[in-house]
């Protein structure tokens, strides 16, 4: 048996190497100074990436639960290796569709399989803490763009593009196969012992699942939608704000360009620090009241941001968004779990992942419109607001469908108890 423990620490080394893709920005500019690419040739590499990653989990989802998590990690890590490899032929080379085709199309598809991989297989070993084990692990990918930034900024220096792109692609790979070799999915109904005791003595009761469908049941099923709407809200407000926070902070507060750089760098600490501090609450509060909290919370902030003056104040509602926004990728696992149970997790998380996809192409173009046509990000700001109402008002109904989904199993199994 397995420590349930070391299966985590390895869900964390894959999510560190691919979160490095959030790190992408320190590419911009020498890519721009270095080959003549416009801001606009040079960006469509990440959109690609983000774009294949939420393709890929979805259609990926199926060949993990059929092969197991040990295959699918080296999968994922041969193709994120590749693609920081491949990156690094291309900018040896000069090429932008090669680029494109390396970082954005093969890194993509490690990306997504890398991402679902190692979550579905905590869910299994944590059922006391399913929150915990999963923000844990997705916490990793938050703060992989920390620690790759400057890593990689330091290899450019020092060397050269290319050569950040060869050195580091070899390193996420030899993390990846590292980590991927040791996970594996604990029995079929197993617990750890101190929970086994706590149910077996009357002291705890099991909270069953309220379901265990397969994927393709489960995207039938009003309640996945419910998620997809939540998390595709979500994300696209939260990258938005991701898109915009350098800009708006010296607009609304009058930072200077350097001041507001120092601002976004922390913000991958909150996102991080979100991911496993709000999921790990979720095992206390519950999924649903979870994402009642994060929308109730999110409203509040964007309609008051833009009117903030105070420096102090600005960054405090700005990070607690962020909070949120990281909370809402580590709650949703364990989120799935408890609606569908654990047959076919890895393959639901892959759909409900396309709303990353549909709102990483979302969020800043809204953003970006809405400030072109006002001439400010305080409009986007309230209209994202506004839009986090419809998500509230879906998170209440999944609330009240979890409560009477729950009271109806309580009725069948006393029933059939008796």
């Amino acid at each position: 048996m397995k420590n349930r423990w070391l299966i985590a620490a390895a869900a964390v080394g894959i999510h560190v190497s691919i979160g490095s893709v959030y790190a992408w920005s320190v590419f911009n500019l020498p890519l721009e100074q270095a080959f003549g690419w416009s801001k606009n040739e040079v960006a469509w590499t990440f959109s690609f990436a983000i774009f294949f990653l939420g393709l890929s989990a979805a259609i990926g989802g199926h060949f993990i639960e059929k092969r197991g998590p040990r295959i699918a990690g080296l999968v994922a890590g041969t193709m994120w290796g590749l693609g920081m490899l491949g990156a690094g032929v291309a900018t040896s080379l000069g090429s932008l569709e090669m680029l494109w085709l390396s970082y954005g199309l093969i890194g993509g598809i490690g990306l997504g399989i890398g991402y679902i991989t190692p979550v579905s297989t905590l869910v299994k070993w944590f059922p006391d803490r399913r929150g915990m084990a999963t923000g844990l692990a997705i916490m990793g990918f938050g703060f992989g763009a920390m620690i790759g930034a400057p890593i990689f900024n330091a290899i450019m220096d020092t060397l050269s593009i290319p050569m950040t792109f060869f050195i580091m692609g070899g390193v996420y790979m030899v993390l990846m196969y590292a980590s991927a070799l040791y996970l594996e999915r604990p029995p079929e109904g197993w617990m750890p012992e101190h929970m086994k005791e706590a149910i077996e003595s009357g002291k705890q009761k099991k909270v069953e699942d309220l379901s265990q469908l397969t994927a393709n049941e489960a995207a039938k099923t009003g309640p996945f939608y419910g998620l997809w709407i939540m998390m595709f809200i979500n994300i696209s407000c939260g990258i938005a704000v991701i898109y915009s926070a350098s800009p708006l902070a010296q607009e609304s507060i009058g930072l200077s360009a350097l001041e507001a750089a120092a601002v976004v760098g922390l913000m991958s600490l909150f996102n991080g620090l979100g991911r496993i501090a709000w999921a790990s609450l979720s095992d206390y509060l519950g999924r649903p009241s979870t994402y009642m909290a994060f929308f109730i919370i999110q409203i509040v902030a964007f309609y008051l941001l833009p009117n903030i003056t105070s420096v102090i104040l600005f960054q405090v509602v700005l990070y607690i968004i962020l909070t949120c926004y990281g909370g809402g990728f580590a709650t949703l696992p364990a989120y799935i779990g408890d609606l569908f149970g654990t047959k076919e997790l890895g393959a639901v998380h892959g759909y409900v992942l396309t709303a990353w996809a549909a709102a990483g192409l979302a969020g800043p173009q809204i953003a970006a419109y809405v400030r072109t046509v006002t001439g400010s990000y305080e409009m986007t700001l309230y209209i994202f607001a506004a839009v986090f109402i419809l998500a509230l008002i879906v998170s209440i109904l999944m609330k009240r469908y979890v409560n009477k989904a729950r009271a109806e199993r309580e009725i069948t199994g006393n029933t059939a108890h008796a």
